[in-house]
C-alpha cells in the first residue's frame, strides 16, 4: 500500500487504498443526507490513561473536529461498556463501531495478529511504520482481520518499552523459572518456554496483583506510564531493554459494516485521524519517558538494571522458535511472517549504517 494513497487525495480513491473498500456511497447513509452519525469506541485502557487512553480520546476528538460534527465518537475505557479483552468481539459484533487496543490481545482469534503489535527482538516503531505503510504490512493486516468484519488502522506506538518490574533479581536464566509475570502476546510465550508463567490481565489489575504477590513481575509500557500506575511502590527492580516489545503498534478497530455506511469523506477522516495519532503518540512517549525515568530514579530510588546478556541471548533464541511455529500454522500466517522478516532484514541493513552508526558516534 502506497502511503500517498493512504493519506492523499480525498474521495473513493483514498478509501480504496487506505481501507480496501469499494468507495460506494449510498444515498441512504445518514451522514450523506446530513444527519449526524454517532459512534462508540471501546478501549482496552483505563479511561483517560496517559498516552494510551488519551490517544484514543484524540482520535475521537479529531474525527469530530475534522467532520464538523457530522461524525462524533464517545470513548469508553476498560470495563465501562465491555471488558478489555472483549474489545475485538464488541467491534466485530456491532456493540461498538470502533475499538482501540493492541493486536496481541486477540491472539485467540488468530495467532498471527500478534505480528502487527510487537514481535520480540523484532522491528522498532520507525521500522514498523515503514513496513505497514510502504512494505505491504497494512494490506496483510486487513487480510487477517477481514473474516471478522473488522478493519484495522495503525493508531499509536509506544516505542521501545522497558523490560518490566521484578520482585526478584534476574542474574541468570534460572531466575526466570517459576516466575509469574504479567506479559502479553509473543513475549509471554517466550517467557513460558524459558520456564516462567505468563499471566494475562488488563492494565487496571496490574498494580494490585503485583503488590499482593499474585504475580512476581510485570511489564506495562515504559517510565511515563509506569510512573502513572505507581508500579515503583510494588516492585524493586526495573529492568531493560524491552526485548518483548521493541516498538508496539496500537490499533484502531473499525466495524466494516459501520465504515461502509459512511460517505467517502468521512471514511477518509476516520483513517486519517488514526494516522495523526499514530505519529503523535510516539512523539509523546519519546518526549515524556526520560523525565519520568529521572523521577523514578531520583525521587523514588528505583533500581534500574540491564538484563544479563546470557538471558537476552536465550530469550532471543526462544523467540525465533515461537514466531517460526506461528508461521507454520497456515498459508496466511506464513505470508505475514515472510513479509515481516524480509522487511526487517532489509531495513536493518540500512539502519546499520544510518541510525546505529550515528548513535554510536553521536556522543563521540
Amino acid at each position: 500500500m502506497k502511503r500517498r494513497d493512504f493519506l492523499g487525495a480525498t474521495g473513493a480513491g483514498l478509501v480504496l487504498a487506505g481501507c480496501g473498500q469499494d468507495g460506494t456511497e449510498t444515498a441512504a447513509a445518514p451522514a450523506a443526507t446530513g444527519k449526524p452519525v454517532h459512534w462508540k469506541m471501546v478501549t482496552t485502557w483505563p479511561k483517560n490513561f496517559p498516552g494510551l487512553g488519551t490517544g484514543a480520546n484524540n482520535i475521537a476528538r479529531l474525527i469530530t473536529e475534522m467532520s464538523g460534527g457530522r461524525l462524533t465518537v464517545s470513548v469508553y475505557g476498560d470495563n465501562e461498556l465491555v471488558p478489555s479483552f472483549e474489545v475485538f468481539d464488541a467491534v466485530a459484533g456491532g456493540t461498538a463501531e470502533m475499538g482501540h487496543g493492541a493486536a496481541y490481545y486477540w491472539k485467540g482469534k488468530t495467532a498471527v495478529a500478534q505480528f502487527f503489535a510487537a514481535v520480540p527482538f523484532g522491528m522498532t516503531a520507525q521500522e514498523m511504520n515503514a513496513w505497514l505503510f510502504y512494505g505491504g504490512g497494512m494490506e496483510l493486516w486487513r487480510e487477517v482481520y477481514a473474516p471478522f468484519g473488522v478493519l484495522p488502522v495503525a493508531a499509536g506506538n509506544s516505542g521501545i518499552q522497558m523490560g518490566g518490574w521484578f520482585n526478584r533479581e534476574i542474574n541468570s536464566l534460572d531466575d526466570l523459572n517459576g516466575l509469574k509475570m504479567r506479559i502479553p502476546g509473543l513475549g509471554g510465550e517466550v517467557l513460558k518456554r524459558a520456564g516462567g508463567t505468563p499471566v494475562s490481565m488488563p492494565g487496571s489489575d496490574i498494580f494490585t496483583s503485583l503488590q499482593s504477590g499474585a504475580i512476581d513481575a510485570t511489564e506495562w509500557v515504559g517510565p511515563y506510564n509506569d510512573l502513572a500506575f505507581g508500579l515503583y511502590k510494588a516492585a524493586k527492580y526495573y529492568y531493560y531493554p524491552g526485548w518483548h516489545e521493541p516498538g508496539t503498534t496500537l490499533e484502531c478497530l473499525v466495524s466494516k459494516a459501520a465504515f461502509d455506511g459512511l460517505p467517502a469523506d468521512l471514511q477518509s477522516i476516520v483513517t486519517n485521524a488514526c494516522h495523526v495519532v499514530n505519529g503523535d503518540m510516539l512523539a509523546e512517549y519519546t518526549a515524556r519517558n526520560n523525565a519520568a525515568l529521572q523521577t523514578l530514579v531520583h525521587e523514588h530510588h528505583v533500581d534500574v538494571r540491564e538484563f544479563p546478556a546470557s538471558v537476552l541471548a536465550r530469550l532471543h533464541a526462544l523467540s525465533e522458535e515461537v514466531v517460526a511455529e506461528i508461521a507454520g500454522k497456515d498459508a496466511l500466517s506464513a505470508k505475514v511472517y515472510d513479509s515481516y522478516r524480509a522487511f526487517q532484514h532489509q531495513v536493518m541493513s540500512w539502519h546499520d549504517i544510518s541510525e546505529r552508526a550515528y548513535m554510536n558516534v553521536r556522543e563521540g
